[in-house]
């Protein structure tokens, strides 16, 4: 039996922080590459579905990759295309060159996701949520920590100095160079460890589906949320912009909290109990955010993000107990191509907002997370229930 090691984990988030630092900062460049190369809005909203692509929706791809070569080579190897892809950016000279290097950068972190989800897995244990949350939670701090870097950077040195994003990179592949023994034995242990007894039933697969669908609702919901608060307390309400970045602000928060909280409660009760618990929650809380205010409303937003995000780990573990053969692909349908929807939603609730107005729009939000839990009443397959112990 495998067991918890919190260092390989915390090697792994690390790794983790450093690539999505990358996909968090390239919205934030957006405008001064605008400005430099007189791009239009939808030339640059190409950048971001570009970028979209490459880095989510491919991940199964690499994952094959993942499942077939040695995992660990893949960390350094993603990492470095991330980082690279990101910081040359400065030195595009045209548009098709930027769009170029984000699809590196993008492709970089579509090659990490899927190894180090599968090498996390062998690290975890029976806590496989929790260990899953550990370096789950690296995305989350990656993701908010960009924007704030590159503009610093940007301010403060200047949009050609952009390469100094590079050192967290570099920090990282300096980690994995004096700390990264363990990552590599057990990269090349993971691949006999998980040809165990095999899920490829019609049933695994079909249920496979199913939790993929619920990702994208869930995912519809969190970019839906961040998107439309600003325009509905903004736009709408004609309230302070001030007080709607802090709704965003601790939506994140508390889902960030949630990754890592809720996960052992997952490990404790069951997978599928906690995926079932939490999208009910969210189904009821989501009516009380629309009608809440003053601090009851910061209150409630933050417990709809630490709800809703707390499951990301969740369905990975998920997944990847359904095909313990294949736990790369699996990790990039779960990591990758079921979020890398999340455009999608936000584009159609646009038309919604458009055609009968941002309220509507904020109403018909609800729907996600209501048809997410219908969903998983759906889920019937045992391995989803008690993680490790049902998976033996």
């Amino acid at each position: 039996m495998r067991k918890f090691n919190f260092r390989a984990l915390l090697l792994l988030s690390c790794g983790h922080v450093a690539v999505d630092t990358f996909q968090g900062a390239l919205p934030a460049v957006l405008p001064f590459l605008k400005d430099r190369l007189s791009l239009s809005y939808t030339m640059a909203g190409l950048i971001i579905i570009v970028a979209n692509i490459s880095s989510s929706i491919i991940q199964p791809v690499f994952g094959t990759l993942a499942d077939r070569k040695n995992t660990f080579m893949l960390l350094p190897l993603g990492a470095l295309l991330a980082g690279a892809g990101f910081c040359a950016l400065p030195l595009a000279p045209n548009y098709p060159m930027v769009v170029l290097l984000a699809a590196v950068s993008g492709m970089g972190i579509s090659i990490f996701h899927p190894a180090g989800f599968k090498t996390a897995r062998f690290f975890t244990g029976e806590k496989m949520a929790t260990g899953m949350s550990i370096f789950s939670v690296g995305g989350n701090a990656g993701m908010a920590l960009g924007p704030i870097l590159a503009v610093s950077v940007i301010h403060y040195r200047g949009f050609g100095d952009l390469w100094w994003m590079a050192a967290v990179t570099l920090f990282f592949l300096a980690s994995l160079l004096f700390f990264g023994r363990t990552l590599a034995t057990a990269s090349q242990k993971s691949q006999p460890a998980f040809r165990g007894a095999g899920n490829t039933s019609r049933t695994a697969r079909r249920t496979l589906f199913v939790i993929v669908c619920i990702i994208v609702l869930r995912t519809w919901t969190m970019y839906c949320v961040m998107t439309y608060i600003p325009f509905y307390y903004i736009n709408y309400l004609k309230g302070n912009p001030i007080f709607a970045g802090k709704l965003v602000s601790l939506f994140l928060v508390g889902g960030a909290a949630g990754t890592l909280l809720g996960s052992p409660v997952a490990d404790r009760f069951g997978h599928r109990f906690w995926l079932r618990f939490s999208l009910f929650c969210d189904a009821l809380l989501f009516p009380l955010v629309l009608s809440a205010h003053g601090p009851a409303l910061f209150a409630l937003v933050m417990l709809f993000g630490l709800m809703l995000i707390s499951t990301f780990p969740v369905t990975v573990v998920m997944g990847q107990n359904l095909f313990p053969r294949n736990t790369g692909v699996a990790s990039g349908f779960m990591s990758g191509f079921a979020i890398g929807t999340g455009g999608i939603g936000v584009t159609i609730l646009g038309f919604f907002a458009d055609r009968f107005g941002v309220p509507v729009a904020m109403k018909c939000i609800w729907a996600l997370p209501v048809a997410a839990f219908l969903l998983t009443l759906l889920l019937r397959c045992p391995v989803l229930e008690k993680g490790v112990r049902a998976e033996a």
